[in-house]
């Protein structure tokens, strides 16, 4: 008899067959990956090599070496991560050389001392989607950072493991650092709701911040294989302002300038494109047109002139010849903006594939330096239909880059301020070099000598020429002079502050401006803060004043009236060949009332700024306060009234 096809199962079989499909039928349950609904952070240390120059083992702590290490971002969580940003708590000295997909978010250039700690943003990878969106996809929700460097004092095989790594994006609270092995350390970073986040869930960009300048990097229209951008520069600083501003960033991929209206680079050449990787991919393009090939070019703003030309200008809030005043001044005249034409390489051609330049830089003649962060992407800018129809246009994409004032310990003043009374008939005078220094100033004059007092017609004349009235105000004065006499203040604009009168029931003050310059100086500003007799101001006669609600409520604000909004250039007198050139000025006075501030001491420095500000610049202010010693009221009213009267004359003659 044959087998049977299919056997008769037995009783073991069965139970086999059994337990084998129990097992099939249980849920897979998957091993969880570490940090399963954050964001995991991973550094590690991967090799270290003893470099140049090769110290004693007394000096190890100061020994070199090279350092690679790898830094991994991966979001395990729900919702996107926009604009990644870890905080990395180097703790060895390190210098920074290289970063891949990665920059500092500070916006300082490479290499960079890092000591202390450093906050790295996506250069390339900005935003780490989550696998959700992406059915798992690896690259998209990771970015992968080698860094390489120097670091001090830590020889193999001890390794240099940061003191802390970080997101430091809002909205996120992190784990303390696991160290694994003696090379990597990892932290798991999930949302937190009790603090306050810039990202929400419903958001798509992240939110417009503020600063003291905000850029704007707007993409207008985009095609394969180029685009247009606009660039909007806005100053919202009260107290600065910007003159011949220079703007510069830092092309990633390649990309080039093909056209600009509202701004021209610096330096126009087509010479990195014909030779470079630009003319092997675009071989039939006209490269004769080409602005600018450069990978970090310099823009810099138009003249008035060209505002309404056919083929420059025709750009709102363009070619203003790089002025950007302080919003408190203008708010027309705060913005500037300018489009160009941008060609991408390969392999972002697609019209669909848009990224800002990294790594901006602005700065101008007047006004602070500025330090500037990374682009962040933010919802698309809108714009006023040009015919005047009730609609808007969006932009396609649109970066803001915040850039904030940062005070330079180098960086000498450009403005002085003196002090006088009608108390007291000598002028305290700027202080010598109080905008620095020739070299060789040592040779004809002292750079340590302290200023001297001088009398009252001596501030109307230029410093070479003070020395007659400096000479004859000490022999009467019975003062001994230095040999040599200290130098001059170097200051193109020197602000006089004096003290008019004092009464029971109020006092005033004048204020006159002086431009030692060549050059006229169009809307200008200033600010005094004045502490304790802020709260008594009353009037300012002869300039616009107000007083600014911030930072606390003691700062004046001055500026010129409708049309005398300037400081003329320094000019040369009636009679060149023997009266001295005469400065461009302008002056008020200020009255105040004691009724808030009865117990105000005006002479004894209540009545005198501790601050004072011209275009944004912080000025020199004098070390010491004129002395209040009784005078005769015949004397005190003329020499208080003796600038006044050659300022009047002054303007009429001009």
């Amino acid at each position: 008899m044959s087998s049977p096809l299919f056997p008769i199962p037995t009783p073991a079989l069965l139970s086999v067959l059994a337990v084998f499909s129990f097992f099939r039928y249980l849920p897979t349950t998957l091993a969880q990956p570490p940090c399963n609904d954050g964001i995991l952070i991973t550094y590690s240390h991967n090799t270290a090599e003893l470099i140049a120059p090769f110290l004693s083992p007394k000096n190890r702590f100061d020994q070199p070496y090279r350092f690679n290490s790898t830094m991994t971002v991966l979001n395990n969580g729900l919702k996107e991560l926009k604009n990644w940003r870890v905080f990395v708590g180097f703790d060895h000295g390190e210098l920074l050389v290289s970063a891949t997909n990665a920059v500092l978010a500070n916006g300082a250039f490479l290499p960079a001392n890092v000591s202390g700690g450093a906050v790295l943003s996506g250069s390339s990878a900005t935003d780490l989607k989550t696998a959700i969106e992406t059915a798992g996809n690896i690259d998209q929700m990771r970015v992968v950072v080698e860094l390489l460097g120097t670091e001090f004092g830590v020889a193999p095989p001890d390794v240099p493991l940061p003191g802390n790594i970080t997101l430091a994006n809002d909205g996120y609270l992190c784990q303390n650092p696991n160290i694994t092995g003696n090379n990597t350390m990892s932290t798991c970073c999930t949302p937190d709701t009790n603090t306050k986040t810039n990202i929400t869930s419903d958001q798509v960009f992240s939110p417009l911040e503020t600063g003291d300048l905000t850029i704007l990097y707007d993409v207008l229209t985009t095609h394969d294989p180029n685009y247009w951008a606009q660039v909007t520069i806005s100053n919202h600083n009260p107290f600065g302002r910007l003159d011949n501003w220079n703007l510069s960033w830092e092309w990633m991929q390649g990309e080039f300038i093909n056209s600009m209206r509202g701004a021209l680079p610096q330096i126009i050449d087509a010479g990195d494109c014909i030779f470079g990787r630009q003319g092997q991919y675009y071989k039939q393009f006209d490269f004769s047109k080409v602005l600018s090939c450069a990978t970090r070019p310099t823009i810099v703003d138009l003249p008035l002139s060209k505002a309404n030309d056919s083929e420059l200008g025709l750009i709102p809030f363009c070619c203003r010849n790089g002025s950007i005043l302080s919003s408190e001044i203008d708010p027309e005249k705060s913005k500037s903006s300018f489009r160009l034409e941008v060609y991408k390489m390969p392999p972002d051609i697609n019209k669909t594939e848009l990224a800002p330049p990294l790594n901006w830089r602005i700065n101008s003649t007047v006004g602070p330096d500025y330090q500037c962060g990374q682009p962040v992407r933010v919802a698309p800018s809108l714009f006023p239909d040009p015919s005047g129809l009730p609609s808007q246009t969006a932009a396609i994409a649109t970066w803001q880059v915040v850039c904030n004032a940062t005070k330079m310990r180098t960086k000498k003043p450009t403005c002085c301020v003196t002090f006088s009374s009608y108390l007291n008939d000598s002028i305290v005078p700027c202080n010598t070099c109080a905008c620095g220094c020739l070299t060789s100033a040592g040779e004809t004059c002292s750079a340590t000598e302290p200023a001297l007092l001088l009398p009252a017609q001596a501030q109307l004349v230029p410093f070479d020429n003070r020395t007659k009235f400096i000479k004859e105000f000490a022999e009467i004065k019975n003062r001994k002079l230095p040999n040599p006499l200290p130098c001059p203040d170097n200051c193109g604009v020197s602000i006089n502050w004096h003290l008019v009168s004092d009464f029971k029931k109020g006092w005033t003050s004048r204020v006159t401006l002086f431009n030692w310059g060549e050059a006229d100086i169009v809307d200008w500003f200033a600010s005094v803060e004045l502490g304790l007799a802020m709260p008594g101001y009353e009037k300012v006669y002869s300039m616009g004043g107000r007083v600014l609600s911030f930072p606390n409520n003691d700062t004046l604000f001055l500026q010129g009236l409708p049309g005398l909004n300037y400081l003329i250039a320094e000019r040369n007198g009636s009679n060149p060949r023997k009266d001295p050139p005469v400065p461009g000025s302008q002056q008020t006075v200020i009255s105040f009332t004691k009724k808030q501030t009865p117990s105000i001491q005006v002479a004894r420095g209540d009545g005198f700024p501790s601050k004072v500000y011209f275009n944004g610049e912080e000025c020199s202010l004098p070390t010491i306060l004129p002395s209040n010693a009784p005078r005769k009221i015949v004397v005190s009213l003329v020499l208080s009234s003796f600038l006044s009267l050659m300022l009047v004359f002054i303007f009429v003659w001009k």
